[in-house]
């Protein structure tokens, strides 16, 4: 079965340690409120200009340290590593468009034997890495066997557990191989699955399908000196302070980047706000430049409010799932998983987390901007929620808590409005609930090993590693991501939804499959194993200089590929 990294995907938005009486009735006028319809109504989407060339982008990152090792990195196709690293296939993402698979390294987006479990990609020709070298199958499959090593762990691991002997092996460092990876000749590559799967296109897109030439692997400075086959490589490395590119001369034959700018350069170690501020106020040192992590609330109310500053802000159309996921080892009784689907006021949660700047109210578990995605709403109440449609749910319930119903929570000071406004909704139809606040590391173990015996409830939010419906919906609900360090929160483990997983993973017509992720997401619903609350908007901001800056549904990032500077 296919075991997806835990370390990226989970991330929780939750509350204090306080019994619901203790809290404060003001927080839900807190927050953000609804400001930005300048924002939301009139932000510009740009045309896209290929012809733009030239400059230096900078790039205010709050991280002190990169990295650019594809076999650590979890970096999404259209950010950071995608400038320095091509994989086999790459992501389309333009405005108004659907994420598409196209082909990258390769020629096309993989040809498939009638069984499912044999893909075959052919390499684009006269292709050359960053020290000149030729570009060959044997530098992807190295790249991709080195990802293996338990000293290169921690970027996305798909492709580990559907090769062949990928469980057992350790990378080759000690001389051992892959025979799952075959490469027949200098451009042709070949990888034999122990499963159909559908969505393989996509992981070829992953970071790990990167090519890395042996001769130059140095895995211990390999994240500061990796050998680059996209249009940047890396000029300077200073840890917590920047890390500048400059134009590969060797890169070609790449319909992805645009390659604008001539240098591209991360600032390091940079305070949120500090850099946010920065970019509002345009003076000439800052024209040029943008924001990597999401604008802070205030300075978010501030660019909103400002038609200036308004047109150089971008707020996702949609993002992440926020959901509640609901322990169905312990709240067994599927009426009360469906009182509290109609109980939650959605619109408080939204509201206490900055309401329409922060997310548009969620029903589906499929997000928008993937492929295939239906909407629908399986429990039809507004999004204040319908207690009068929730207590005749309870009313069928032979399994009624006797308890107050444990919400466990990171510790997080931030995040306290999110809690306190799914409590206050159950508290109204009658139910008790204590609100158990834990460090972040004790949140994850106790959250994704066992049954998750100490809680009921937790707030959970969800990004996909691919525009795939399968990269929303197996790695929440499948019962083998249930303990064992998965990110089944809900502690799901339904045959016939693990069967509809298979048959959806296993189809290899993409419409076809899409249909059946849909079968799937209705499914999980059915059981009210969770609650989705709202799919989260993400907002950046950029100098007047930059050009092509684009933030789609899916992922709701700006896509670095597209970027340039007047």
């Amino acid at each position: 079965m296919l075991k997806l990294s835990w370390e990226r995907a989970l991330v929780g938005f939750i509350a204090l340690g306080l019994p619901l009486t203790t809290l404060g009735a003001c927080a839900t006028t807190s927050g953000m409120g609804d400001y930005g319809p300048v924002a939301l109504e009139q932000q510009v989407t740009p045309e896209i200009d290929n012809s733009v060339k030239g400059g230096t982008l900078t790039i205010l990152d709050a991280n002190k340290d990169l990295g650019f090792d594809p076999a650590k990195s979890q970096s999404l196709a259209i950010t950071s590593a995608g400038l320095l690293h091509r994989r086999l296939t790459s992501w389309r993402i333009r405005p108004g468009q659907e994420a598409e698979v196209v082909p990258d390294l390769a020629t096309d987006t993989g040809e498939v034997s009638a069984d499912g479990k044999t893909w075959t990609y052919r390499l684009k020709r006269n292709l050359r890495l960053s020290d000149g070298s030729a570009l060959t199958a044997k530098e992807i499959k190295y790249g991709l066997e080195r990802s293996f090593a338990p000293a290169l762990s921690g970027g996305l691991g798909y492709h580990k557990s559907l090769l062949v002997g990928g469980e057992n092996y350790r990378g080759p460092y000690e001389g051992q191989h892959l025979d799952a990876i075959e490469v027949p000749d200098d451009y042709t590559i070949v990888f034999h699955l122990n499963q159909p799967y559908g969505d393989w296109p996509w992981i070829a897109s992953t970071p790990a399908f990167a090519p890395v030439p042996e001769a130059k692997d140095n895995p211990e400075a390999y994240s500061r000196q990796p050998i680059s086959s996209g249009p940047y490589q890396v000029s300077s490395y200073r840890t917590g302070i920047a890390v500048e590119l400059e134009r590969n001369p060797y890169w070609s034959d790449d319909s992805v980047r645009l390659g604008g700018p001539d240098k591209i350069v991360f600032s390091l170690g940079n305070d949120p706000v500090v850099a946010a501020q920065k970019i509002i106020s345009d003076q000439k040192a800052y024209a040029s430049s943008m924001t990597a992590a999401k604008v802070p609330a205030a300075q978010l109310i501030t660019a909103a409010q400002s038609s200036n500053v308004g047109q150089r802000l971008q707020i996702s159309t949609a993002g992440p799932l926020l959901y509640l996921a609901i322990n169905t080892k312990r709240v067994t009784d599927v009426q009360v998983r469906r009182a509290l689907n109609y109980a939650i006021d959605k619109s408080a949660v939204n509201k206490a987390a900055g309401g329409r700047l922060a997310g548009t109210i969620a029903t589906t578990l499929i997000t928008p901007g993937i492929p295939g995605r239906e909407e629908y709403q399986l429990y039809p109440a507004p999004p204040e929620g319908d207690l009068g449609a929730a207590r005749a749910e309870l009313a069928k319930a032979t399994d009624l808590p006797q308890t107050p119903l444990v919400l466990m929570c990171r510790n997080s000071t931030g995040e306290v409005l999110r809690a306190e406004a799914v409590a206050r909704s159950l508290q109204q139809l009658g139910l008790q609930v204590r609100i158990d606040p834990v460090e972040s590391a004790v949140f994850t173990e106790r959250a994704t090993q066992g049954e998750g015996d100490s809680y009921d409830l937790a707030i959970s939010s969800w990004n996909p590693d691919f525009p795939s419906a399968g990269a929303n919906l197996q790695p929440l609900f499948a019962s083998w991501e249930s303990g064992n360090g998965g990110s089944n929160l809900a502690h799901l483990e339904d045959p016939q939804i693990d069967q509809l997983i298979l048959d959806a993973s296993a189809t290899l017509d993409p419409e076809s499959a899409q249909k059946l992720w849909v079968k799937v997401d209705k499914a999980v619903m059915e059981r009210a194993a969770v609650v989705p609350l709202s799919y989260q908007r993400l907002s950046y901001l950029h100098g007047s200089a930059v050009r092509n800056f684009y933030v789609g549904a899916f992922p709701a990032y700006p896509n670095y590929l597209l970027l340039g500077v007047k």
